[in-house]
């Protein structure tokens, strides 16, 4: 089965001084600013670096699941971050950082579930760059609405 999703990104203007949006056919983002103060400083908006970091956060949750799930194990609670770092113009490195809850594993499946995610989600193989994680197992009631341990 082939799955297609699609983005319109509208610019106007400089590099510098343009400013565009973004919208996605759910409406998730809807004409969603992004300019070169937003990705180069504190601007109001997204920038596509966020966007990235964003997927590959979410991208990697979901496929720890799957794996989880098909070790027979459901996770009570997974919280990623993942900081997507630049230099000279260039994406270099994605770091994720998981906090899970889940019943029965032990920290050796745990790690090794951890890895094979990392290694196969599809955002992480479309990156093809410096990809490391650090993962640790926590109690549910010890993750934060933020998403990290209190």
């Amino acid at each position: 089965m082939i799955t297609t999703r699609s983005a319109i990104a509208h610019w106007s203007g400089t590099g510098t001084k343009g400013e565009g949006h973004l919208t996605t056919p759910s409406t998730v983002l809807h004409q969603t600013r992004y300019s070169y103060l937003t990705r180069f400083a504190d601007g109001v908006g997204t920038n596509p670096e966020e966007l990235i970091a964003a997927a590959h956060a979410g991208c990697f949750s979901m496929k720890l699941a799957f794996d989880l799930q098909a070790l027979g194990l459901t996770a009570t609670a997974i919280t990623t971050t993942c900081e997507l770092s630049s230099e000279e113009g260039e994406v270099v490195r994605s770091h994720l950082r998981v906090y899970a809850s889940v019943p029965g594993i032990t920290p050796t499946q745990f790690e090794e579930v951890v890895e094979s995610a990392r290694q196969n989600c599809l955002i992480s193989k479309v990156l093809n760059l410096n990809l490391s994680s650090e993962a640790r197992l926590v109690d549910e009631a010890d993750i934060t609405e933020a998403g990290l341990p209190g």
